[in-house]
């Protein structure tokens, strides 16, 4: 594992510069820049915030739905669309990868830094809603933040890795991602609250390590909190899914120059 991250380093000017040429390309041809980065979740939350405070009321405490929503929203972005990316990366630059011999891992993290931006423009237009809506913040909670950030990019990493190399070996890899995708998405408290899991099933409830990731940002930035032990399981699903994903990358890794 060392020497793999000796490599990462030594090869750190070409993922910055692979990082950039994944920002340019994908805003290159289009007229809205980076406003996509934030219409897709600010939608998704409107279309959110009509059905459950109109048609099936959601209890939120004192947090408004349109600020409840939008905290978990971002950062559900930024791990589906990074893995998604993630599990293209080597199949769609099969040029480089059949050619030219470098730490094939950087073509996966590459693309998860340029969804990082995206999500660095969405917590600018959460923070603005959290303004609108006058939801004050505890600045002591907040030391927390890069912390739930490095357990949700170590789950990013971890399964968009292991996405990437198997897609180069079964296709199959994306249409199974996207309906995985989907049930999580149902399965984690983006669009309702924990509260609503029995209290008897939380302990398993947690073991999904975006429930936990997502109710520590509601903590942090919505109830001045810090966040709870839940935060212990997600941490170490993150780092054993992290550690299972790299593995397997780099065991099937020299295959893939024979196979893409």
């Amino acid at each position: 594992m060392l020497s793999y991250t000796g490599d990462l380093y030594e090869a750190r000017d070409l993922l910055w510069a692979w990082t950039s040429r994944n920002i340019r390309a994908r805003y290159q041809q289009s007229s809205l820049g980076w406003l996509w980065a934030v219409i897709q979740p600010a939608a998704q939350v409107t279309i959110f915030s009509l059905i459950f405070t109109l048609f099936v009321p959601v209890d939120t405490g004192n947090i408004p739905y349109p600020v409840f929503s939008f905290v978990a929203v971002v950062p559900w972005t930024l791990l589906s669309a990074s893995i998604i990316e993630m599990s293209q990366s080597l199949v769609v630059n099969m040029g480089l990868v059949t050619k030219i011999y470098f730490p094939r891992e950087i073509l996966p993290i590459a693309a998860m830094l340029a969804r990082l931006m995206d999500f660095g423009v969405s917590v600018g237009l959460l923070i603005i809603l959290m303004l609108f809506y006058q939801v004050s913040l505890v600045p002591a909670s907040l030391l927390f933040l890069p912390l739930i950030l490095v357990i949700q990019l170590t789950l990013i990493l971890g399964l968009g890795l292991a996405s990437a190399a198997g897609n180069v070996f079964f296709r199959d890899v994306q249409s199974l991602l996207a309906l995985t995708l989907q049930v999580w998405f149902y399965a984690s408290p983006i669009i309702y609250p924990v509260t609503m899991v029995p209290e008897y099933l939380r302990p398993y409830y947690y073991l999904n390590p975006m429930a936990g990731v997502i109710e520590a940002y509601r903590d942090v930035l919505l109830n001045g909190q810090v966040p709870g032990t839940y935060l212990i399981p997600a941490a170490a699903v993150s780092l054993v899914v992290f550690l299972i994903g790299y593995w397997f990358f780099k065991r099937v890794e020299f295959q893939f120059a024979d196979i893409v």
